[in-house]
């Protein structure tokens, strides 16, 4: 190749982590040497201000304007995103081409063994307004405070005593090597945030060869199962204040949605399930409808489906 193909991430350890799979997964997918791709870290906005809730200073496009910006200027050639950090509505000019497989979509607890075992009372460290909604459901008792920074800046917190308990993405954890680290969390207990464990890789809407080499990569079933429940978060016109829950899954050819919406002090949620055929595009919309309609006027506040 006359240059390497860059690949565009945030710079924290995870990103880093999650860019070098990609960059694997090119090399095994076409045969390229181990000098044939570029890892180009990116400070975003959302990295470097950590002391306040996303939704305050903008959202998740804290996590992808500066990528979205170098991807367009032709910086770079491509950009590795978590795929649950995305904004639900992206630039026509950029494709969300290829997804890795996915791995442990659970939460996990850190700090205690259980969500019952935290003490009464606890102090639990998020800035998820869904997991903060989820533990307030199970535990009226617990207070909820904001807890950003990547997983090591979280880990030090807790260590600290800063707070009892704090929950981490166990897919997160694993691509760090963090095997051990925390108590996985039953997904009947506490859904996952749409998205979750799924990186994901977007190119220029026009770049042909881009798409073409990313594409390469690309795992369809969880792309599918993501991008449905992309489509719900979409059609609940949910933001960052919306604590929102989903997860699709694939089986015998057929998709199955499950979700989620609760209010904010996890007082009041509905939940809902449906199961279609793997190219029923209307599937999330119709369940976020569904859900919508049986949703406690408090919840429904939180959306606008």
């Amino acid at each position: 190749m006359a240059q390497p193909f860059r690949l565009g991430t945030r710079g924290s350890p995870l990103a880093l982590t999650q860019a070098g799979m990609v960059r694997d997964a090119l090399y095994a997918a076409h045969g390229w040497s181990d000098t044939a791709v570029e890892i180009v870290p990116i400070r975003t906005t959302g990295d470097r201000v950590q002391d306040r809730e996303l939704a305050e200073i903008g959202g998740k496009a804290l996590w992808t304007k500066e990528l979205d910006r170098a991807l367009l200027d032709g910086e770079i050639d491509c950009a590795v995103h978590s795929m649950k950090d995305v904004e639900t509505m992206r630039p026509a000019e950029i494709a969300i081409v290829a997804m890795l497989p996915r791995a442990d979509v659970r939460d996990r607890l850190i700090g205690a063994e259980s969500i019952a075992a935290i003490r009464s009372g606890g102090v639990v460290g998020t800035s998820s307004p869904r997991r903060g909604a989820q533990l307030l459901r199970a535990r009226p008792d617990l207070r909820i405070v904001l807890f950003r920074g990547n997983v090591d800046t979280r880990l030090t917190k807790l260590a600290a005593g800063d707070v009892d308990a704090t929950l981490l993405a166990a897919a997160g954890l694993d691509r760090l090597g963090r095997h051990d680290v925390g108590v996985g969390i039953p997904l009947e207990v506490m859904l996952p945030a749409p998205a979750q464990a799924a990186v994901g890789i977007e190119t220029r809407a026009d770049d042909m060869r881009a798409r073409s080499l990313i594409g390469a990569i690309d795992h369809l079933p969880t792309r599918t199962c993501v991008l449905v429940e992309r489509a719900l978060l979409a059609a609940l016109k949910a933001d960052c204040h919306s604590p929102v829950a989903a997860l699709a899954a694939i089986a015998g050819g057929s998709l199955t949605l499950r979700a989620e919406l609760l209010a904010e002090d996890g007082s009041l949620f509905v939940a809902g399930e449906m199961r279609g055929p793997i190219d029923d595009d209307g599937l999330a919309e119709r369940l976020a409808r569904d859900l919508f309609d049986r949703a406690p006027p408090a919840v429904r506040a939180l959306f606008s489906a």
